[in-house]
């Protein structure tokens, strides 16, 4: 495994600025997510650092050794695409095998044998090895997808959005197990998502990503607690967090603030609130419910626990937590 770091990179294609001066730095045995919308540059970042896209400008280092100039299959990364990349008319064995009956690493039978029953085991597809690629579920399909990058000892593993072609079930379990296998190989992954569960669930560092720009870089608790702008708060957390227009409300202002965002977590339900609301929709979400709210000057969408039961178009008092409130300024920059 490497440590991965882009220095002053610079992707253009025609017109559109795919990355505009991106510095990040991925350190060796570190599981790193790139959070953005569609468009972001999250699938280029990862091109550029396999060399199927080449940088404008800039410099890519593995443990500091320049790599501008060194061809895709001398980087020894391993890449999981978003859509399945299995031969079909293989066995899951051979599909596992693929990677390590390459020319370059030339894999006597018994290593082969060993890391392909090894990692067949961590996905739970050890029963599937004599199956072609064809008689497999979709998930199954994507665990043999995931497991063909596994068997391999990269640099880098770097993964593309694997888990949004699955259902709600299946990607929840594939979090848990990509994240325990990472630990085990102790194996650098940069991963990009869309989806904020994704990246708070895994990750040990996040990078959020907007219009080719990297906006922030934390911990997925450094991220949601304390984003630098409206912006990379909107990217965590669901419900999304609440952000008020001061002109519109009795929140008193801070710096020059024109905006002021809470999570819905922190906004409470009780006699003693300042803010006269009414209830807008319910939704019942288990152990809790979440409650959108409105009136003349504040909408916005609580998060509570009680066992309480709520009616469409009823008036609660609310009370929003201060110490957790956050500030912007006209632009959505944090203050």
């Amino acid at each position: 495994m490497a440590s991965i770091k882009l220095e002053n990179v610079y992707k253009n294609f025609g017109k559109t600025t795919a990355l505009k001066n991106l510095n990040i730095e991925i350190f060796n045995g570190e599981f790193f997510v790139l959070l953005g919308p569609t468009g972001a540059g999250k699938t280029t970042t990862l091109r550029i650092i396999s060399g199927l896209e080449q940088p404008d400008r800039g410099k890519i280092f593995f443990d500091k050794e320049i790599m501008n100039d060194v061809q895709p299959a001398f980087r020894d990364t391993s890449y999981v695409f978003q859509q399945f990349s299995l031969y079909p008319h293989y066995s899951v064995y051979d599909n596992l095998a693929f990677p390590l009956r390459s020319p370059l690493r030339k894999e006597k039978k018994e290593v082969i044998d060993k890391k392909v029953t090894e990692i067949a085991k961590l996905l739970k597809i050890d029963s599937k090895l004599k199956n072609k690629a064809t008689q497999l579920s979709g998930g199954e399909m994507q665990r043999v997808s995931l497991g063909r990058a596994l068997v391999r000892n990269p640099n880098i593993y770097l993964m593309d959005e694997p888990l949004s072609s699955l259902d709600a079930k299946l990607r929840e379990e594939l979090r848990i197990e990509l994240k325990k296998i990472q630990k085990d190989l102790n194996a650098t992954i940069l991963y990009v998502t869309h989806d904020h569960v994704e990246a708070t669930t895994m990750a040990d560092r996040i990078g959020v990503l907007k219009d080719g720009v990297l906006s922030q870089v934390g911990t997925p608790e450094e991220i949601y607690d304390n984003p630098n702008s409206i912006y990379v708060a909107n990217r965590l957390g669901s419900p999304k967090i609440n952000i008020f227009d001061l002109d519109k409300t009795k929140i008193p202002s801070k710096n020059k603030a024109t905006h002021a965002g809470i999570r819905p977590e922190d906004i409470s339900i009780t006699n003693k609130g300042n803010y006269d609301v009414y209830i807008e929709t319910v939704e019942l979400l288990g152990a809790e419910t979440v409650i959108s709210f409105k009136s003349d000057n504040v909408n916005g969408m609580l998060l509570t626990q009680t066992s309480d039961t709520f009616e469409e178009g009823k008036k609660i008092k609310i009370a929003l937590n201060n110490k957790k409130m956050l500030y912007f300024d006209n632009n959505g920059m944090r203050i």
